[in-house]
């Protein structure tokens, strides 16, 4: 598993066990919202509503909470105009990044992605400059526990492209974006356990950092996270798993 993809795993466990889950709430609860705004308020016409619900009920966010963001998204209760943005940067080591965040003022939210870059040993690019580097994808999660090859069968039949073993972490199915719920509603339909659904930026190559260089980077990779205006951030680095649990 890639440096990044195993402290988005340690990102996920840490949220859903307290301190941050206030914060995780809110950004689910963005996603939302965007989602019905652009797409309408039925989960089965919209895809990227269903996503988000999806995440929100794996995170135990109460139905109430789900409800109310749908209806600010769909203009039925007053709500905030959130705008995508997606920036280009690199940190430590020559790493690539793709930062998602959805703001209310895009002039406050470019400052505050430069601002942390910079104290972080990266910065902003210009657009274009690193999203070559990354392919969108549909990515599955997989609940431990299930035979690799029959769980392979399943997932190509169901439309998949790939297989992933996490090992203790289960298993990561791979589609092409479009696919994403075609696939998981056919695993679901045959008895898979999924735990996640949602759209990636995955690495077409990939940095190996060491040391403090590697130490920066988990570093700014947390500071971004932990602004309240981003979504989502992608990097392209490979770190020893020891050394994310450590900092974790």
């Amino acid at each position: 598993m890639s440096g990044h993809n195993r402290w988005t795993k340690i990102k996920h466990q840490k949220e859903a066990m307290g301190a941050s889950k206030g914060r995780l709430f809110t950004k689910l609860i963005k996603e939302i919202t965007v989602a019905a705004r652009l797409g309408g308020g039925d989960p089965n016409a919209n895809a990227r509503l269903r996503a988000a619900i999806a995440a929100a009920r794996e995170a135990n966010m109460p139905s109430d909470n789900i409800a109310r963001a749908v209806k600010k998204g769909t203009g039925e209760l007053e709500g905030v105009n959130y705008e995508e943005i997606v920036y280009e940067g690199y940190g430590p080591g020559g790493t690539a990044l793709l930062v998602e965040c959805l703001t209310d003022n895009r002039n406050r939210t470019a400052g505050d992605i430069r601002a942390i870059l910079s104290k972080g040993g990266g910065n902003l690019a210009t657009e274009g400059a690193v999203s070559w580097g990354f392919s969108r994808r549909g990515v599955i999660t997989v609940k431990p526990g299930l035979n690799e090859d029959q769980l392979l069968e399943k997932a190509l039949d169901a439309g998949a492209d790939d297989l992933i073993n996490l090992g203790g972490d289960g298993f990561e199915i791979r589609t092409e974006p479009s696919q994403l719920h075609p696939v998981a509603l056919a695993l679901e339909k045959s008895g898979v356990p999924l735990a996640e659904q949602r759209w990636s930026y995955l690495p077409r190559s990939t940095v190996k950092l060491e040391g403090e260089t590697a130490k920066k980077m988990l570093k700014l990779m947390s500071a971004l996270e932990e602004n309240d205006d981003v979504q989502n951030v992608y990097a392209n680095f490979e770190v020893d798993d020891s050394l994310i649990q450590e900092m974790s």
